[in-house]
């Protein structure tokens, strides 16, 4: 499954999850199990949602996003998805679907300073260079 292969990894008091891989259905509501999960395991504070790689999305996966941040929110947890592709974008709109409680940004560097900017993590410079080495473990573990 999927899912299993999407890494979450923990940054700080931030949820990292790098999607490198196409999600259908039941990818999207593994991984959102997942991540509810996380949070409350780890007491993370935020969920940063990388999607450049993803070149395309349905209105499943457009509600999925806006159920994990809501979801999030009730645990206390802010969500900010990055990398959004225009042609993604362009879909979401056509397809009428507002991202209702996500924060978007360009770049995963942007993502990590908004919510890093919302509780204070301390060693901001360290954190975002374990994220960088994680990324690069979770690209390696997914093209296993």
């Amino acid at each position: 499954m999927n899912g299993a292969r999407i890494p979450i990894l923990k940054v700080g008091r931030v949820l990292i999850v790098p999607i490198q891989v196409d999600m259908d259905d039941q990818t999207v509501i593994h991984l959102q199990e997942r991540i509810l999960s996380e949070l409350e395991r780890t007491n993370a504070r935020g969920v940063l949602i990388d999607i450049s790689l993803l070149e395309m999305v349905d209105s499943f996966i457009g509600r999925m996003l806006s159920d994990i941040a809501a979801m999030a929110r009730i645990m206390d947890a802010r969500t900010v998805v990055v990398g959004m592709q225009p042609a993604v974008a362009i879909t979401l709109v056509e397809l009428g679907l507002e991202l209702n409680g996500v924060e978007t940004v360009l770049n995963v560097d942007e993502g990590f300073k908004l919510l890093r900017n919302e509780f204070d993590n301390g060693d901001d410079e360290d954190e975002e260079f374990t994220y960088r080495g994680l990324s690069a473990i979770g690209k390696q573990n997914n093209r296993a």
